[in-house]
């Protein structure tokens, strides 16, 4: 039996927290559960799951379930309604590419949303969706760093990071997804219920404490390994825009320090300054190409930041003593 969408969402009292969730086509279950699990057991005490303090609805265009990546159907329970009802809308996405994650009158949905000055988040991919609708254009984005070159590819004039876990600003939020989802709800449950209701959110969870807006990723670059989160974010940027030709002084601003309090830092935790370690990040990329794909030398050196073929052969035999050619054979050999 098709469950019955067309009853309204009652208006929420100005005390009790309400959000509605829009879920894209192979949406990521995880994220979801955890999101609206952290809501519901935020909203009463041991686990009762009443809807004391908190109040939740899956919001669609239409009365089918929708199928996450995983097989797992949700159904519906609200119509579009007065996005007014809601202090936030959580749009959680999904897998990439195939069909389009939502229909037209989601994203007029959504759009009426931000006229209405709700605020919206992209939970994993739903970032995507945002920015596809144009609702992301003046807010940093968060996104896992598995996705980062896919959005940084089809937005590129947005600004996007993917060291942080989530970003939560007035209007907008993004969150890289996973465990992270959490992490979001908890802030919001903070900020609204206070942090009573999130203790004992988490501790149902088995969660210690949620993570905040600076916490990193969980992410190690390649070889490189540190302790210190500053230098993990800046690893992890690096990482991702090896074509970009990102400066050490952009690079250190990002995790709010200065050229040579970054520099200080590297050498004091991997005894490389940040120009050896975007160089070392660069080569272990190359050797990842080199053997894992077919790709041209000048492929590679434009994927990696380098200028040209030539110029990569240079860096590349300084570095281990031997062209990417020569390399690439051996290793077709298995010498």
């Amino acid at each position: 039996m098709k469950p019955d969408i067309k009853r309204e969402v009652p208006r929420p009292p100005p005390d009790k927290l309400t959000v509605g969730f829009i879920l894209a086509r192979s949406f990521t279950l995880s994220a979801f559960a955890l999101f609206v699990d952290t809501l519901r057991l935020a909203s009463d005490k041991y686990d009762r799951s009443g809807r004391v303090l908190a109040d939740w609805h899956v919001l669609a265009s239409n009365r089918h379930f929708v199928t996450s990546s995983c097989g797992v159907q949700v159904a519906p329970t609200s119509a579009f309604v007065d996005p007014r009802r809601f202090h936030y809308i959580v749009v959680v996405g999904g897998l990439l590419g195939g069909e389009m994650a939502v229909d037209e009158e989601t994203i007029q949905f959504l759009r009426k949303a931000d006229a209405e000055q709700v605020p919206l988040i992209g939970l994993c991919t739903g970032s995507f969706i945002l920015a596809e609708a144009g609702l992301m254009t003046g807010h940093q984005t968060c996104i896992s760093w598995l996705h980062y070159r896919a959005f940084r590819d089809q937005f590129p004039d947005l600004d996007v990071r993917a060291d942080r876990l989530f970003n939560l600003d007035r209007r907008r939020g993004s969150c890289a997804g996973g465990s992270s989802a959490a992490d979001i709800a908890a802030q919001i449950v903070r900020q609204y219920l206070g942090s009573d209701a999130e203790r004992n959110a988490l501790e149902v969870l088995q969660i210690e404490k949620a993570r905040g807006a600076r916490d990193v990723q969980v992410r190690r670059p390649l070889s490189l390994d540190c302790n210190d989160a500053r230098i993990k974010a800046v690893l992890i940027l690096m990482e991702q825009t090896l074509g970009d030709s990102v400066t050490i002084v952009a690079l250190a601003r990002s995790v709010g320090l200065s050229r040579r309090q970054l520099e200080r830092l590297f050498h004091q935790e991997l005894n490389l300054s940040p120009a050896h370690a975007y160089l070392r990040i660069r080569m272990e990329k190359a050797l990842a190409l080199l053997t894992q794909t077919r790709a041209s030398m000048i492929e590679i050196a434009l994927e990696i930041g380098l200028e040209n073929a030539s110029h990569f052969t240079q860096v590349f035999r300084r570095t281990f003593g031997i062209t990417p050619t020569e390399y690439r054979k051996q290793f077709a050999s298995g010498c």
